[in-house]
């Protein structure tokens, strides 16, 4: 391994960076650990740990910097890394660096986390040895030194990630679709759209690009494989929505590239329920359904969960920590009677859309309120969806946490029955 330097450098210490220096111990360098935050928790970490105001001195001696996907190109490290010359490199090219094994990756802006999710049960299902990891929850590097050298990797990829990704070149490579996202980090929507097919650039003749019906040319060599929602599959997905169905003919294009048979696709589809927090159906209440769709945190997320519920009355819980997108397409989606309830920092921006487009709302600030305020407006066969169109962080620590607090507010309902299922979700299995 001639391209790792006797100390490195990893900065970010949370899920992603903590999986690096871990994996790194495995190896005979020396490994410095830096997190801006002073109270990050460095249990356990095997490393040289360097916390708190930044200092160059921190780069002596570093010949190569591992950098995690929450970390912006412009921090003070990594121009500091730059400026002298150091390579700088994501976690994600740190684990394809470390791991032999064959990938699939996978990413786009909405479906990503579905799509891998389900692409994993399809190879399971077929037998076929599978890890998943990546942007799903897993760091990549925490499969260094686990992964039997046979598995498929079914990996994740934000667009956070696949900066400094620089020789990850995956034998089948899967796009979702691409919409605005994360503008307020990347500044255009080209940028944006530029690191996403990044993920192409490095396939050659024998590798797969798995890409939406009718998109534009991508960059590589590989054999261009076309899907959309309307395609034929081997089963109807369990899972709700044309949206999903899409994400399910994305999964079946990649996993017969892969060679897995029809037969198995088709069980996987069958049984595979979905995932936490993107439009989880988790419980009905005196009549009401209520719905953790915690994931859709840009405006063309929160689209589809809407799409989902076509029809039936809604009350739509918005805002968080805005992307500097627009609104108006979303508020033009709500249907006569559906309502918002706004939270966050985003409220202001999201106010002027609604009521542009005649939809009701009410200004609630916590997700508190918005679940008390919508369950007592909330009628039988009506939705209360979680859907925020926006980040987490300015309220809470992720998305995750955030579908969480939602799942507990619920259960705090008068009228919970811990031993009733989300009725509608068995109902619509097949939808």
């Amino acid at each position: 391994m001639d391209w790792l330097p006797q100390r490195v450098l990893v900065v970010g210490l949370l899920r992603t960076g903590r999986a690096a220096v871990h994996a790194l111990r495995g190896y005979e360098v020396e490994v410095v650990a830096y997190d801006a935050d002073p109270d990050v928790d460095v249990s356990g970490l095997q490393a040289e740990l360097r916390l708190g105001a930044w200092d160059d001195a921190v780069l002596d001696g570093v010949g190569l910097l591992v950098k995690s996907p929450g970390v912006p190109t412009e921090a003070e490290p990594i121009v500091a890394a730059g400026a002298r010359g150091i390579p700088v490199v994501s976690e994600i090219e740190l684990g394809a660096r470390l791991l032999p094994n064959p990938f699939v990756a996978v990413t786009g802006t909405n479906g990503k986390t579905t799509t891998t999710a389900l692409l994993g049960a399809i190879l399971d299902a077929g037998a076929v040895p599978v890890e998943v990891a990546g942007n799903i929850g897993r760091a990549l590097t925490s499969l260094v030194g686990h992964a039997s050298q046979e598995a498929w990797i079914v990996c994740e990829l934000s667009s956070f990630q696949l900066e400094d990704v620089t020789t990850l070149a995956p034998r089948v490579a899967l796009l979702t679709n691409l919409e605005p996202d994360h503008l307020d980090r990347h500044g255009t929507f080209a940028a944006y759209e530029a690191i996403k097919l990044t993920l192409f650039e490095r396939q050659s003749e024998d590798d797969v690009a798995v890409v939406p019906r009718g998109f534009g040319p991508v960059p590589g060599n590989a054999r261009r494989v076309e899907f959309a929602a309307g395609d034929p599959l081997p089963a109807e997905p369990r899972i709700r929505g044309e949206h999903n169905r899409a994400n399910a003919a994305a999964a079946t294009a990649a996993a017969r590239a892969i060679g897995v048979p029809d037969e198995a696709i088709a069980s996987a589809l069958r049984s595979f329920p979905g995932v936490e927090h993107r439009i989880e159906e988790i419980a009905t209440v005196e009549g009401v359904l209520y719905v953790n769709d915690s994931k859709a945190t840009n405006a063309a997320a929160a689209l589809r969960a809407l799409a989902s519920f076509a029809g039936r009355r809604k009350h739509v819980i918005l805002g968080g920590r805005g992307k500097a997108e627009p609104y108006d397409a979303l508020a033009a989606a709500f249907e006569a009677g559906d309502r918002a309830y706004l939270i966050g920092e985003a409220a202001g921006a999201l106010a002027p859309a609604l009521e542009h487009a005649g939809v009701e709302f009410l200004r609630v600030n916590t997700l508190q309120r918005a679940v008390t305020t919508a369950a007592s407006a909330a009628a039988p066969r009506d939705v209360v969806l979680l859907s925020p169109a926006c980040a987490s962080f300015d309220q809470f620590t992720s998305y995750e946490h955030r579908g969480e607090e939602f799942r507990r507010l619920v259960q705090k309902l008068p009228g919970w029955d811990p031993n009733a299922a989300p009725t509608e979700a068995s109902s619509n299995s097949g939808s």
